[in-house]
């Protein structure tokens, strides 16, 4: 019932939200907060992030970046429509010369005058696209498996953010790869 109420509404267009200011994603999270209360029943005086981290949740901000990622992901391998998919160029479509970063699927990034251009799709989704590790840019990756991959690393990310101890995300997701990397 939550999920269908209040998950969706939070997910609804979240890839606008990219960038807002601190104190609005502070009460997005404070929803989501609430609503992770409410399914597990408990107590507002406790903590919230080993609750998250229960329901493999991710916060907020790792929300909308997980989601960003996801349409880069689908944007690259030509899963979404065309005008989506010319915001998200490879370094490698773009320039003459072959590179020795071909393999890598790096997307270019634009410059903006202006911080509404800044939040912008085609600017914020290629540079969170660049800052994931290098083994999600694999062109043979799956999408099951990256959103797989990407998720343990938001995970990890939060925890490291929380200041919980991170090492059994980091742990899994380098276990993932390793996973991915299997030539079986």
């Amino acid at each position: 019932m939550v999920q269908a109420f209040i998950s969706s509404r939070l997910d609804y267009c979240n890839s606008l939200l990219c960038r807002i200011a601190g104190n609005l994603l502070q009460k997005l999270q404070s929803v989501q907060n609430a609503a992770a209360r409410l399914i597990t029943n408990t107590g507002r005086r406790e903590h919230i992030t080993p609750v998250l981290r229960e329901l493999h949740w991710l916060p907020f901000r790792q929300r909308i970046d997980f989601k960003l990622a996801d349409l880069v992901y689908k944007a690259l391998h030509g899963q979404l429509p065309q005008y989506l998919a010319e915001d998200c160029q490879l370094l490698t479509d773009i320039g003459r010369r072959s590179l020795r970063s071909a393999d890598v699927l790096t997307c270019a990034t634009r410059r903006t005058r202006t911080r509404l251009g800044d939040r912008s799709f085609p600017v914020t989704g290629p540079c969170l696209w660049n800052s994931l590790p290098v083994t999600l840019h694999d062109r043979d990756i799956s999408l099951v498996q990256f959103k797989r991959l990407l998720k343990t690393l938001c995970l990890s990310r939060a925890a490291a953010h929380s200041g919980c101890c991170s090492y059994l995300y980091l742990l899994t997701y380098l276990l993932n790869i390793a996973i991915v990397d299997d030539p079986k």
